[in-house]
């Protein structure tokens, strides 16, 4: 299809706002222009499907995340944007408003919305909790009708505190797509009233993620970071300059066994995956202008703290593909051997990442990403994912895949699908999450079997809205990857399961 064509049926196609055509047929210009130099071998293993740009665009113009200092903009006012500094909670949430609309990312909106409660702790002066309700739930809204896009992303916590809980509050009563939302926990200071509502919210809503604080925090300096799109760890006042990803399945399917596997064919394609990494982010870097942007000037970013991530998915199929090349029996996700084998992989991962410098990354070198997956994906699970339909009980489930979460370091999450039982104990989920974090999980998600809205690969979608898209198309910008998921992925044979009480007390 031609550059022409391919425009007129952007413009022609009658699911898409005009907002949504505007993005696709600028993406449509960027992949009409030349690719950064790359080693042929690179480019063959992009063909091959082996490695993975994450349809970015040819061009990079602007970096795949971006993690503003919010709360600097709010201390100092822009000069760019001709703002004074806000006084109030009003002026708080219009100065936000403003800026968000002035950050960019790989979907046209932005990804990070800030550490909210915090941000906003200052401006709150007299006023009650049924003030504050009413200014952050009309918030809440606009954030979803302006900015429809599920990948906008809000932490809260880890503390106690009152924009927390009506965040959460507002959040499960109003039951949104966007923003997506992230609850840090830390065991030294959040309490189990906190989690609890978090929780409840999640069996209502499938919503928040739950984060944890300490182990994200030792990942990162004192300056912070922020947990944006669907599970990222990023620094603060930085960002991904760009994500690439290897298929381990694809992988697997060339070696001869586990050996070959480990010792030739993951180094080679690791050091492919690096010179992409390498090519576009010195483009973004040295040709975009990009970092010339008032965000620099004004100190609301740096460069120095933008960083590559390292993507891996098809993790499960890798180990069994490799497993029945060795034949032997065991199962990803399920058997000793297999996950162990699935550890082995993501360790040598972690090593080659910390040891290979990067010319343009925070710390010099990129950050190991268990990638979440893409609406394309046919045959292959996200990340280090266990299959869907193949999940065993929540306690095992979480204890297969918690050792592997110590060398993501700029995220990893799987989502537990629950019976809508766990409505009437959300005690037990509290203490598979609590379980879960204490044993060295970044990330606790889980979505309830009967939700509407729920999570795909990390972004939400209200399943009303796909099964209305083909007819209606969206005012969301993210309902039609979640169609697509839909039809070409497993997503929905994601296997609900009951907690078992007495399961969390003995086995966590």
């Amino acid at each position: 299809m031609s550059f022409t064509q391919a425009c007129q049926r952007i413009v022609r196609d009658p699911l898409l706002s005009p907002a949504q055509k505007s993005h696709a047929l600028a993406l449509a210009a960027e992949n009409a222009l030349p690719y950064p130099d790359l080693p042929e071998a690179v480019s063959e293993a992009m063909a091959q499907g082996v490695i993975c740009d994450m349809f970015e665009g040819h061009a990079p113009y602007k970096p795949r995340y971006v993690l503003p200092d919010y709360e600097r903009f709010l201390r100092q006012g822009s000069a760019w944007l001709e703002l004074a500094p806000p006084q109030d909670f009003d002026e708080a949430l219009d100065a936000l408003r403003i800026l968000y609309h002035h950050v960019p990312s790989v979907t046209g909106m932005p990804v990070w919305l800030g550490r909210l409660d915090h941000l906003l702790l200052p401006f709150v002066g007299g006023l009650d909790d049924d003030a504050l309700y009413r200014k952050l739930k009309a918030f809440w809204i606009y954030l979803d009708r302006v900015l429809p896009d599920a990948f906008m992303h809000v932490n809260i916590g880890p503390d106690d505190n009152r924009l927390c809980r009506l965040i959460l509050r507002i959040d499960g009563e109003l039951k949104q797509v966007a923003p997506n939302l992230t609850l840090f926990h830390d065991p030294a200071v959040t309490p189990d009233a906190l989690l609890l509502q978090g929780v409840k919210n999640i069996a209502s809503c499938s919503k928040p993620h739950i984060a944890n604080y300490p182990i994200h925090s030792a990942t990162f300096d004192e300056r912070g970071f922020g947990i944006v799109s669907c599970y990222n760890a990023l620094p603060l006042a930085g960002g991904a300059n760009t994500l690439v990803r290897i298929s381990l399945k694809r992988v697997a399917e060339q070696a001869q066994g586990i050996d070959d596997f480990l010792g030739c064919l993951l180094p080679h394609y690791c050091r492919l995956a690096s010179q992409l990494i390498t090519a576009r982010a010195a483009f973004l870097h040295s040709e975009s202008g990009f970092f010339d942007s008032f965000l620099i000037k004004e100190g609301l970013l740096e460069e120095a703290r933008f960083v590559p991530m390292f993507g891996i998915y098809g993790m499960a199929e890798a180990v069994n593909i490799l497993m029945d090349k060795e034949n032997l029996p065991d199962r990803y996700g399920r058997e000793e051997e297999a996950n162990q084998l699935g550890y082995r992989i993501s360790a040598q991962l972690a090593r080659y990442v910390q040891e290979t410098p990067q010319p343009h990354a925070w710390q010099g070198h990129a950050l190991l990403h268990s990638q979440g997956g893409l609406s394309v994906d046919v045959g292959v699970t996200p990340g280090v994912r266990i299959p869907y339909g193949q999940e065993p009980d929540p306690a095992s489930h979480v204890l297969a895949l918690a050792p592997h979460h110590g060398f993501y370091h700029s995220g990893i999450s799987e989502i537990l699908t629950l019976d809508p039982t766990i409505r009437q104990n959300p005690q037990a989920l509290l203490q598979l999450c609590k379980g879960a974090l204490a044993i060295g999980m970044r990330e606790f998600t889980a979505n309830v079997a009967d939700s509407d809205l729920v999570r795909v690969t990390g972004y939400m979608i209200r399943k009303s809205d796909v099964a209305r898209f083909a007819e209606e198309g969206s005012r969301l910008q993210t309902t039609c990857l979640g169609a697509e998921a839909s039809e070409v992925t497993a997503i929905r044979q994601r296997a609900p399961r009951v907690i078992a009480h007495e399961a969390l007390v003995s086995e966590l």
